[in-house]
């Protein structure tokens, strides 16, 4: 890829306000299960309208590059960007639990699947790579703060004496804001970014699958398991525990939020490999925090802090790594495959955590949840182990 340029501060401040407006609308998700609750419905009949998405997102991923060399980028995010907003309103105004609200999750996942992909590789043609890492963080912690904002919309609403649909009407308005905005930076956008978007081949999965890339890739899908897992039915969890939901997502959010914005930059310089191995492993102990350790407000707060910063920074580490681990020329088939596993993991968990609680309970979907971290875990420590294997092999030969 040519030497990219830098984004402009202005430029890219409204790049990440509008990516926020937009997230709120998939943070909005993470009420389905309480709206469908009260209509009546359970975890499974939320966890289907949530895969759903994930469907749709498959289609998103297919053709967002076609779309971004007709219409540009960010143009693109703005078009699809309306099924968010028609996602929002459906989810609102949609009776019961059925069919319908399957519809709006197909709307929800072609909107969303276009946004989340193009959005980080609008940064990665305009980044030079020694800085992808840091913009990606600054990018991705907007985007976990309107996730996060999503769910409080719906406290907010409650604490006010609101319906619960009142959230989903503010994060149908946000996200027509945001809309607005994406289509206006079209044009700057279209002005720097003259390389054409790479397509899904399979020549180009193959070898990005062959090479290390293949493990960001994979531990994204995993961690959106864990994310999709305890996000799409902490309303659940908070009742089963006698908490406040809110609580959740405002640790998290927080957490999310200051350690993307204010240490991913320390982060980022270290070590990929070890700071992945420590922030997965501390994604693992947050979720040992919610099966074991939560008996109150502190402890269920210190739980979702412990997610957000895991979380948080573990998704910006991979998502340099990926990008600076595929092959050369390969670098936004990297960035779409890498959303991908995060769409499989983060939209199509939900569905089998659903079934789960419905049919054994929620200390059975925390042990499933917990075998995920796990996993996504020690891939990590065998990549540290692999490297210094392979360091001591080069030393003994030479």
């Amino acid at each position: 890829m040519p030497t990219a340029p830098m984004f402009s501060k202005k430029l890219f401040a409204m790049f990440c306000l509008a990516s926020f407006l937009l997230s709120l609308s998939y943070g909005s998700t993470f009420l389905l299960s309480l709206l469908i609750h009260s209509r009546g419905g359970n975890e499974h009949d939320a966890g289907s309208v949530i895969s759903m998405a994930m469907l749709s997102t498959f289609v998103a991923v297919l053709v967002c590059g076609h779309l971004a060399d007709w219409l540009g980028a960010a143009r693109s995010i703005a078009a699809l960007g309306l099924l968010l907003v028609v996602a929002c309103l459906g989810f609102a105004l949609a009776p019961g639990f059925g069919e319908g609200l399957m519809i709006f999750g197909l709307a929800l996942g072609l909107g969303w699947g276009v946004f989340y992909t193009l959005g980080p590789i609008i940064v990665a043609l305009l980044v030079n790579p020694e800085h992808r890492a840091r913009y990606f963080a600054l990018l991705s912690g907007s985007m976990m703060s309107g996730i996060g904002s999503g769910p409080l919309l719906g406290r907010a609403a409650s604490a006010l004496g609101l319906p619960l649909t009142s959230a989903f009407y503010i994060a149908a308005l946000a996200s027509l804001v945001g809309v607005v905005m994406f289509w206006r930076l079209g044009a700057h956008l279209k002005q720097q970014v003259n390389a054409p978007l790479a397509k899904i081949s399979w020549v180009a999965t193959r070898q990005v699958l062959s090479s290390k890339a293949v493990f960001a890739i994979l531990m994204v899908g995993l961690g959106g398991c864990v994310f999709g897992g305890l996000s799409s039915f902490q309303t659940s969890y908070a009742a089963a525990h006698s908490l406040d939901y809110s609580l959740f997502f405002l640790g998290f959010l927080s957490a999310a939020i200051t350690s993307r914005l204010l240490i991913a930059g320390f982060v980022v310089k270290r070590d990929a490999y070890g700071a992945a191995c420590v922030l997965s492993g501390l994604m693992l102990v947050s979720v040992l925090l919610f099966a074991f350790g939560v008996s109150g407000s502190f402890s269920y707060l210190l739980a979702a802090i412990t997610l957000g910063v895991g979380y948080g920074l573990t998704y910006s580490v991979i998502n340099g790594l990926v990008a600076n681990e595929a092959p050369a020329g390969t670098t936004s088939q990297a960035l779409l495959l890498f959303s991908l596993a995060y769409f499989v993991g983060v939209l199509g968990f939900p569905l089998l955590a659903g079934k789960i609680i419905v049919d054994y309970g929620l200390p059975t979907l925390l042990a499933s949840v917990l075998g995920v971290a796990t996993f996504n875990w020690l891939i990590t420590v065998a990549r540290l182990v692999w490297r210094r294997m392979s360091v001591h092999k080069i030393l003994q030969v030479s």
